[in-house]
């Protein structure tokens, strides 16, 4: 008898920082999404598919869904987050092990009226002492809501992965197959780009400048083997802009290095970087801005 052929759309959600992007990436086993440290690293909704045997799944890395929206970035980030919801066949809801938090319930209440299986992941249980621990924790949180199922995971250890992919598999429609097998992520080696050099500033810079930092590909030229990005760095600041490029561009230079050491890795050929830092007031909170940078314009 012939295995019938699950595919479909699976949303990681949660709120920042409880390692959907790292998830991602695991069951990948290739880097798409950035992370870091920082909380509301990832910005963008991005696809990362995997094509098994009998399935193809294809996941919906969001952004950190949070409250306190006070910058009209805040609330594209929620929005392209929300809208997500609306748009998929299951919902893996990411929390933390060791902590719940008002913002986990704000997010639980938004999930409630889904029509969709919602699977509860926690994740990071690497960090409980004991083992004997997970059980009183995972009864504690199966009572907040009528979960399609839970899967406890570790996602920088990659541990139960497998368990996560075969309980979503099971919740997806019998359809064929979406995307081309060898196909990895829906978004375009630009936006790559642009997301692996703000990634290292994210880390570079530690708590040193704020969420008003942005990354726009000026150019994008592949020409045999080499490819020619120059990027285009954005703070709100003169003070953010100093601190960007460092004493004697010394930081700016470190980030181009391994941005551009980690681009040829990912395409598999030479790249030539150009960085450049640019201050444009206000961007964060420009709605126009924004849209013009491609925030909050995803379906």
């Amino acid at each position: 008898m012939t295995e019938s052929f699950h595919c479909g759309y699976v949303a990681l959600v949660g709120r920042p920082n409880v390692g959907k992007s790292t998830l991602l990436n695991g069951l990948l086993g290739q880097k798409i999404s950035i992370t870091s440290h920082r909380p509301q690293t990832t910005r963008h909704r991005i696809l990362g598919i995997n094509s098994l045997e009998h399935a193809q799944v294809i996941y919906v890395d969001t952004p950190g869904m949070h409250q306190g929206s006070r910058k009209a970035l805040n609330r594209a980030i929620n929005r392209t987050a929300a809208d997500t919801l609306h748009a998929v066949d299951v919902v893996a809801f990411l929390v933390e092990a060791t902590r719940w938090t008002d913002e986990d319930r704000w997010i639980l209440d938004k999930l409630r009226d889904l029509d969709v299986p919602v699977i509860l992941v926690v994740n990071k249980v690497d960090s409980l002492e004991e083992k004997a621990e997970l059980l009183p924790i995972i009864q504690k949180l199966s009572a907040l809501h009528d979960f399609a199922d839970i899967v406890p995971l570790s996602a920088l250890r990659r541990d139960n992965l497998d368990s996560f992919e075969s309980c979503v598999v099971k919740y997806l429609p019998e359809q064929e197959a979406i995307y081309p097998d060898d196909q990895l992520t829906d978004r375009s080696e630009r936006f790559l780009a642009a997301e692996r050099v703000r990634e290292k500033l994210f880390r570079k810079l530690g708590q040193e400048v704020p969420y008003g930092v942005t990354v726009e590909i000026e150019q994008f030229k592949q020409e045999g083997n080499l490819r020619r990005i120059h990027a285009l760095i954005l703070v709100e600041r003169d003070s953010q802009k100093a601190i960007v490029v460092g004493k004697g561009g010394s930081r700016l230079k470190e980030v181009g290095t391994e941005a551009r050491i980690e681009l040829e890795k990912l395409f598999g050929g030479k790249v030539f970087l150009q960085l450049w830092v640019k201050v444009k007031e206000g961007w964060a909170d420009d709605e126009r801005a924004l849209r013009s940078l491609g925030y909050g314009e995803e379906k």
